[in-house]
């Protein structure tokens, strides 16, 4: 239990960066000065990734689903559920699958046949 108390950081530099002196008179060592190399921080670009479930694939994974959900579609296919909630809404549109319950967002469909 207990154990040693973490230094804050500043503590710890001005320990570090404070001068030594050695056993003779005059002798004092001063830490080296590395060459600071300069590191150029450039803004990170968000990679843009496009995931799209090909309609084949999709249905396939649908046909042996008694319930459809977002959430076990994209668990079943392997994909986001944000990529998940656009195919399926898509089907919507095209009239092959049909809300049939759910609330808030987590809706329940069926297979039209």
């Amino acid at each position: 239990m207990g154990g040693m108390k973490k230094k804050p950081v500043g503590s710890t530099d001005k320990a570090n960066n404070t001068t030594t002196a050695t056993g003779s008179a005059g002798d004092i060592k001063t830490p080296k000065k590395e060459d600071p190399k300069k590191v150029v921080v450039k803004p990170q670009q968000k990679q843009k990734l496009s995931v799209f479930v090909e309609e084949s694939q999709g249905m396939k994974a649908i046909q042996g689903m008694k319930a459809i959900t977002i959430q076990s579609f994209a668990r079943t296919s392997g994909v986001k559920i944000s990529i998940a909630n656009a195919f399926i809404k898509s089907l919507e549109s095209k009239g092959l699958v049909k809300s049939v319950g759910g609330y808030s967002g987590h809706r329940v469909y069926k297979l039209e046949k």
